[in-house]
């Protein structure tokens, strides 16, 4: 059985994953430069579960830079990517955010899928 979408804020800036928000990619970002980034993002997730398995902390270190580099470039960590000037709220919960009113209306289960 496929995964449901993510459950995405109104203004599509944010996911929720256990009633906490997570920045999405910049949707502005040309799909080839979304997949370099996605794939840059991968690899070094593998990158670092190899140097873990591994013990090699060196390797660890240059595969989570890897993987933050990958986050800048998407738009998911560093500067935000709208323009309105609008709060960061990445990694608060949605009900202590302005989404709350919004996040009180949707199924309690439903940001459990992503």
């Amino acid at each position: 059985m496929p995964k449901p979408p993510a459950l995405t804020t109104p203004d599509g800036r944010y996911i929720v994953v256990r009633g906490r928000l997570w920045r999405t990619a910049n949707p502005d970002l040309s799909d080839d430069e979304r997949a370099r980034l996605v794939a840059a993002l991968m690899d070094g997730r593998r990158g670092v579960a190899a140097a873990k398995r591994g013990g090699d902390s060196a390797a660890e270190a240059a595969a989570r830079s890897a993987v933050d580099a990958a986050k800048h470039g998407l738009g998911e960590r560093g500067p935000v990517w709208w323009t309105d000037g609008a709060p960061d709220l990445n990694r608060h919960m949605a009900r202590t955010t302005p989404y709350a009113d919004w996040f009180a209306t949707v199924d309690d289960t439903a940001d459990d899928a992503a």
